[in-house]
């Protein structure tokens, strides 16, 4: 009760309430695991989705091949009295030997004219744009942005479109339906020039040659002994795009080369395909080489995949 002080007004009491605080009420925010849903189910779907497209590519990919490699094992009874992916008898290795003992042992020929066109070529290639990306961007010289702009003009000029005027050089200069008619225009890549200058800019600090120029290394000694190594991811790549390039080159072969011991295996695989009308027995023939011709390039990605990893010199100086 209060009490009134000697005036006559009402004394204000000692001790004040305690304010009244509201009961809290239910907690209204939405629950954690509601707000995740919606994130991992999308997430989900995206992820089934990117998965969905690499199968279907994986799939596309790989059937021709799968039906090559049950096609390469049928007889010629098998081969059109079966479908396409069902197995019949197994004659790969008859097939086989029908291919290395036909017309004399040609295609053994053709693999090796392969093999010196896409090995020797793609080396001597390769080892040119190296060399000439390592200088677009190590070197400053006169002329340096026209020449790599005309270098990557290059790049747009597809080979088919120049194939006719290569043809008429090389019939110039005599050089028709010989070796030389197929491996010289393979030098020229202008493609790996500038994968060899994108190399060279990621994979070689300019303090490395400043150190070797120091030491008192030339120029030439410099780019054999410290970047050369150094590229060697860069090489390895180029070389790899190069020889694919090679043992699949079809059109220049065929205009520039009219004796079959120097067809490549591409060339001579169509050259068998050809006469599959009035000798079917050809049909087997081809389809086994194809799938012989396609062994190499397995084994050369297989064995060159470990130069691929980015990265093993890259911020390799403090």
């Amino acid at each position: 009760m209060s009490t009134l002080d000697l005036d006559g007004r009402q004394a204000v009491p000692d001790t004040l309430p305690a304010p009244v605080r509201e009961a809290p009420g239910p907690d209204r925010r939405r629950p954690a695991g509601r707000s995740r849903r919606p994130r991992s189910t999308g997430a989900l779907l995206s992820r089934a989705g990117v998965n969905g497209l690499l199968a279907v590519a994986a799939l596309y990919t790989l059937m021709p091949l799968a039906w090559l490699l049950i096609a390469a094992t049928k007889d010629h009874g098998d081969l059109f009295g079966t479908g396409g992916f069902t197995l019949g008898a197994f004659h790969l290795f008859d097939n086989l030997r029908a291919v290395f003992t036909a017309d004399g042992g040609i295609y053994g020929r053709w693999l090796l004219n392969s093999l010196l066109y896409s090995l020797a070529g793609s080396l001597v290639s390769t080892l040119i744009c190296v060399a000439a990306g390592y200088a677009f961007d190590k070197y400053h010289f006169a002329g340096k942005d026209k020449l790599f702009g005309i270098v990557l003009a290059g790049i747009l000029v597809p080979g088919t479109v120049i194939s006719l005027p290569m043809y008429l050089l090389a019939s110039e200069a005599g050089l028709v339906n010989t070796y030389w008619a197929v491996l010289i225009p393979s030098l020229v890549n202008p493609f790996g020039v500038y994968l060899a200058r994108v190399f060279s800019e990621g994979y070689i600090p300019n303090e490395v040659l400043e150190a070797a120029r120091m030491d008192g290394a030339s120029e030439l000694k410099t780019f054999r002994t410290v970047s050369l190594p150094m590229l060697a991811p860069g090489f390895m790549t180029i070389f790899l795009f190069s020889f694919t390039g090679s043992w699949n080159s079809f059109y220049l072969p065929l205009m520039m080369l009219n004796d079959q011991s120097l067809y490549p295996v591409g060339l001579g695989i169509y050259n068998w395909n050809t006469v599959v009308v009035n000798n079917p027995e050809y049909y087997s023939l081809a389809i086994t080489g194809a799938l012989v011709a396609v062994l190499p390039l397995i084994a050369v990605f297989i064995g060159l995949q470990r130069f691929w990893r980015s990265g093993l010199t890259a911020g390799a100086v403090k």
